[in-house]
């Protein structure tokens, strides 16, 4: 039986990244793997999505509403706009952080502070994962790791450690970002 990750974040926070790094993980621990991007209005810190489906036979990335095992968010809003997609029993790993949209910036409309209450009422006890990934990722010297952060926490929860995640992250990020990048990892696993 396949099972789904959706990540959903705003343009420019690397979900295209980690999800190409969990496509090659999942792949090296021998599921067929199927991804698929929708990039939105990324350019301009619209919303950005990433279907992926994994398992002994995978047809198509799509997942519909209530079908998600897991969603990753990058950011609080995101994770109530992704919640739909989250089937019962499911879990949600959302980062703490707020991204003002252009729609809010320009007072068109409200940004969901109390998403993270809103999250905690939907899902069953335990089904929620807030971390601090983007706060974590500037402490460690830059917070463009917030998304290899949120790959270590996506990693523990999901039981994935049988693949050398740490040699993916090397593999998949500029060479000058390395070592910053394996800390985020090793921090977001410690989440």
């Amino acid at each position: 039986m396949a099972k789904s990750i959706l990540l959903a974040g705003v343009g420019g926070q690397g979900t295209i990244l980690i999800s190409k790094i969990l496509t090659a993980g999942l792949t090296e621990m021998g599921y067929q793997v199927k991804m698929s991007e929708i990039h939105g209005m990324s350019q301009r810190g619209g919303s950005v999505t990433t279907q992926i489906k994994y398992g002994e036979v995978v047809y198509a990335p799509n997942i519909g509403l209530a079908e998600a095992d897991l969603v990753i968010a990058f950011e609080k809003a995101e994770a109530l706009r992704a919640l739909p997609y989250l089937k019962k029993g499911g879990t949600m790993i959302s980062d703490e952080r707020e991204i003002l949209p252009l729609t809010v910036l320009s007072g068109g409309a409200r940004y969901p502070h109390d998403a993270l209450d809103a999250l905690r009422e939907a899902l069953e006890p335990g089904k929620l994962i807030v971390v601090r990934a983007a706060q974590t990722a500037e402490k460690l010297g830059n917070i463009r790791a917030q998304n290899i952060v949120l790959l270590g926490a996506l990693v523990r929860a999901m039981g994935l450690e049988a693949v050398d995640w740490k040699a993916l992250v090397e593999t998949y990020v500029p060479a000058k970002a390395r070592e910053l990048n394996i800390r985020a990892y090793e921090a977001g696993y410690a989440m």
